[in-house]
């Protein structure tokens, strides 16, 4: 079975770091754009960091310079660092594996996105 398992969410402190992970099984990691979509209550999906099946990075440009989205191959573990949070970041925060003919849209068209791919059920963010 396919699974994504997110962890590290919590109640931080604005300015303060938090660090996301993900735990990926039953997934052909290398095959699928990885990478994170929020969601606060009252408004629309987000997506906030993806890493291609070539590897190449990209960022929503709310969290360009604050958050660094790593992956961990070998272990099939995807991190989102997140650094200077604001109120702002606050949010469910979800793990997603996406096929890549879909990818295009992680920024453009996320809800769409998020519900094509494989995702997990979510942690949450509270910045206070």
């Amino acid at each position: 079975d396919v699974q994504l398992v997110e962890s590290g969410g919590g109640l931080v402190q604005a300015g303060g770091p938090l660090r996301l992970s993900c735990a990926a099984s039953g997934v052909t990691y290398t095959k699928y754009c990885m990478g994170w979509f929020r969601q606060a209550p009252g408004k629309e999906r987000e997506g906030v960091a993806a890493i291609d099946s070539d590897g190449r990075i990209s960022y929503a440009d709310s969290v360009k310079g604050r958050f660094t989205i790593s992956k961990d191959d070998a272990n099939l573990t995807l991190y989102l660092q997140m650094d200077s949070l604001q109120t702002e970041d606050s949010a469910k925060y979800y793990c997603a594996a996406v096929p890549p003919p879909y990818c295009a849209g992680w920024y453009k068209n996320p809800s769409v996105t998020f519900e094509v791919g494989l995702k997990g059920r979510g942690t949450q963010v509270t910045v206070s």
